[in-house]
């Protein structure tokens, strides 16, 4: 029924008497903690209706999606990290938690670069797309079989010590460091400002100079995860957001307002 490459998910129609399906439950990813237990439910190497258990390892993580029709590519915000056994054939199948509930649906595992197996093996970690996602895509996916998500039109990085001290903060400050502003962007149109130059740090050029995003609407931006997370989840094509950025070492306010995320890249 459609495809969103920017969140890995998909929807399929499958022709079966309503009496025969038994729907899942969708959780609340946002309450998940670390340690939390787990389970997965999957066709691993064929063996269909397979389930192993684990824990939430870690949460915020950030994964590519695949590459639209066009070429763009972005990231998926808030993924779910566990050590629940996944393998292939696992892919699209539910992370759950004790009550049944759907709290994610799998969608990769890391691999060992090293590794010269043909067949990607797990090796422990593993990822899940957060349930919140899943919401705010399958319905868009069932009634338009596409999805408009939310988008800024910039490139960043996280904030460090060395890149804070090289462009006069504090070393403890966290944010988002505005790289690039794409030409005709959201952010441009707002007046965002992209890095103005580079320092060397441990041998490499660092951008420096551009806007420190540190809020979106009264939510505190500590890492990219923050930034995208909120915009994919909690926001929509249209909206208008209020970044509070650190500029010439001020805080500065800026309204923006979101548009689709283009499917070429810009």
């Amino acid at each position: 029924m459609g495809t969103d490459p920017g969140s890995d998910l998909a929807v399929i129609k499958v022709d079966v008497p309503a009496s025969q399906l038994v729907p899942l439950t969708i959780g609340d990813s946002a309450t998940l903690e670390v340690g939390q237990l787990v389970a997965t439910i999957g066709n691993p190497f064929g063996l269909d209706g397979s389930m192993s258990t684990g824990i939430v390892a870690g949460l915020g993580r950030t994964l590519p999606g695949a590459a639209a029709p066009g070429g763009a590519q972005f990231n998926i915000p808030n993924i779910i990290q566990t050590d629940a056994v996944i393998n292939p054939g696992n892919s699209g199948g539910p992370l759950l938690n004790l009550d049944g509930q759907v709290i994610g649906v799998n969608t990769a595992i890391q691999t060992d670069p090293s590794s010269f197996s043909m067949t990607p093996s797990f090796g422990g970690v593993g990822y899940a797309v957060p349930a919140n996602i899943l919401v705010r895509v399958v319905p868009q996916l069932i009634e338009n079989g596409a999805v408009e998500t939310a988008w800024m039109g910039i490139s960043g990085s996280q904030m460090t010590g060395d890149v804070a001290e090289a462009m006069g903060l504090d070393v403890a400050q966290r944010g988002v460091l505005v790289q690039e502003v794409l030409e005709d962007g959201p952010a441009a149109k707002a007046g965002l400002r992209g890095s103005s130059g580079t320092t060397q740090i441990d041998g490499f050029d660092a951008p420096i100079g551009g806007d420190v995003i540190v809020k979106i609407d009264d939510q505190v931006v500590n890492e990219f995860d923050d930034l995208l997370g909120y915009i994919v989840t909690q926001a929509s094509v249209g909206q208008t957001v209020t970044i509070e950025v650190i500029r010439d070492g001020e805080l500065v306010d800026v309204s923006l307002t979101l548009e689709a995320r283009p499917s070429a890249n810009p």
